[in-house]
This record gives C-alpha cells, sequence and structure tokens, in this order.
C-alpha cells in the first residue's frame, strides 16, 4: 500500500464517531456523538478489591443490575442513568440513581423493625461510628446450619469483642453473585440472637448475605438486635478469600435522614 494511500486510510479511520448509547445511558435526539479516536478507546480502568499490598480489602459489594434484592429474582435491575452526558453536549457528565436503602452491603438502624424507634427518629445518622470502625474479629461459621445458640457457644468468641463479622455457607455459595434471590441463606436465628445479646459485648454483628436474620427467624432475630438499639447490623458483606483473624474494619453509612438503612462502603485493614 502505497504512502498516501496509508495516511488516507488512517485519516478516515480516525474520523469515525462512535456511538457509545446504553438503556442506563441513552442517546440525545438532536446531538451528536463525541468522538472517540483508538487512544480513548483502550484505556482500562483499575477495579481491585485488595489495596495497600496485601493489607487492606474492600468488603463490600460493587453494584450491578444483576446483584440479588431481597424476595425477588429479577435482581436489583436498572438503576444508573445518565440524563446529562458529554457524548451528548453536556458540559460534563452527571448520573442519576435510584435503589432501596437496603441494597447490597448496607446496615440497619433500628427504625427498620421498630415502627416508634422510625417515627422517634433512629435512623442512619443516629449510628456510632465508633461501633463501626475499629477492631474486629472475622470467624468461620460451622457450613452445615444457621447461626443458634449452640453454633455462637461453638465459636468461644472472648468477652471483650465488639465487633464480629460471621462469614458462612453464603460466602461458599456465592449467593451475593446470583440475581436470583436465595431464601436458603444462612442467618442468625432466634436463640442465637438472644445468646449473642446476653453473653457477649458484641455491638457491631456483620453477616455475608442480605439479612442478618435466617429466612425462618427473620424478624424475631431482628427484633432481638436491635431493640435495645445498641447493636449495629451489617448485611451482605464480601468476605471472599480473606483469612479468618483480626482486623480493623471500617465502615461509614451515607448521612440519611429519616432511613431506617443505607448503602455502606466497608473495608478491612490487616
Amino acid at each position: 500500500m502505497k504512502p498516501t494511500v496509508l495516511l488516507l486510510f488512517f485519516f478516515l479511520l480516525s474520523s469515525i464517531s462512535f456511538s457509545h448509547a446504553t438503556t442506563a445511558y441513552p442517546s440525545i435526539p438532536g446531538t451528536t456523538s463525541v468522538e472517540y479516536g483508538a487512544d480513548t478507546d483502550a484505556l482500562i480502568p483499575p477495579r481491585r478489591e485488595v489495596y495497600g499490598n496485601g493489607r487492606i480489602f474492600d468488603v463490600s459489594h460493587r453494584y450491578s443490575t444483576n446483584m440479588p434484592a431481597f424476595e425477588t429474582n429479577d435482581g436489583v435491575g436498572e438503576f444508573l442513568w445518565l440524563p446529562n452526558s458529554m457524548k451528548n453536549g453536556s458540559i460534563s457528565n452527571n448520573s442519576e440513581f435510584k435503589l432501596p436503602t437496603h441494597t447490597g452491603t448496607h446496615v440497619d438502624a433500628p427504625g427498620h423493625v421498630f415502627d416508634h424507634y422510625f417515627d422517634a427518629g433512629f435512623d442512619v445518622d443516629t449510628l456510632d461510628l465508633e461501633v463501626l470502625n475499629g477492631p474486629a474479629l472475622l470467624v468461620d461459621v460451622p457450613r452445615d446450619k444457621n447461626i443458634t445458640a449452640e453454633v455462637m457457644k461453638s465459636l468461644h468468641i472472648p468477652k471483650g469483642v465488639r465487633r464480629v463479622l460471621f462469614r458462612t455457607l453464603n460466602t461458599d455459595r456465592r449467593l451475593m453473585f446470583q440475581k436470583e434471590f436465595d431464601s436458603s441463606y444462612v442467618g442468625f436465628m432466634k436463640d442465637g440472637a438472644q445468646w449473642l445479646v446476653d453473653n457477649t459485648d458484641i455491638k457491631l454483628v456483620g453477616i455475608d448475605y442480605l439479612s442478618v436474620a435466617a429466612y425462618d427467624d427473620l424478624i424475631p432475630s431482628h427484633l432481638v438486635f436491635l431493640e435495645g438499639r445498641e447493636i449495629i447490623l451489617v448485611e451482605a458483606l464480601k468476605l471472599d478469600d480473606i483469612q479468618p483473624g483480626i482486623y480493623s474494619v471500617h465502615c461509614l453509612p451515607l448521612r440519611l435522614p429519616g432511613a431506617e438503612g443505607s448503602p455502606i462502603r466497608c473495608i478491612l485493614i490487616k
């Protein structure tokens, strides 16, 4: 191929306008898409689970349309839109999203199951950040049962431990990576929740599916945990490939006055 023809070929190739419209980011009629060259298309941002040379673990789930939602087989569905897009003439990209407050990795406030607490304002903006941040123990739960009083006794959690993350069969089954809600997930039975309240100093309870309470004891277990307004529940943690032991946990909910739950970003530092 002659040099002049080759140059013409690359000039025409670089002039092609690529459309990147999707359901979440639709094209706006009457506007022109931004042109993209090969260098821009080749950019691949890193998405990591571990940071700081293996010391920092992100234990919150990445949001996606196919992540599970409580009591539905349809997943979370479309939740993110780009009404203002630079590809379609806006001066900047500005997204909008809409999610239930108990989606993905999230936290429960007392108003979740106690209406008088909800009316009184015990929402996620009142939760104690000191409880949500500090030393935590990650334990493996026996894989063949829910968390009962018997299971709690068998874990031998020392007095003085205030934050415990319970890794269960839910992690092995990768339930948070399945679109369909699975009511057979592992969680606390009422007697297990009561034993924890009566016999430990635990103030943060974390677990690896959408609810800390087993489906058959859904409300009774929540009532036990949240009645005293001292225990904070962190649900749907991502605990894959992390060794049991002591970490520093850091969880920060959104400041949402009036909301009984909130998405939350949690990390563990070894």
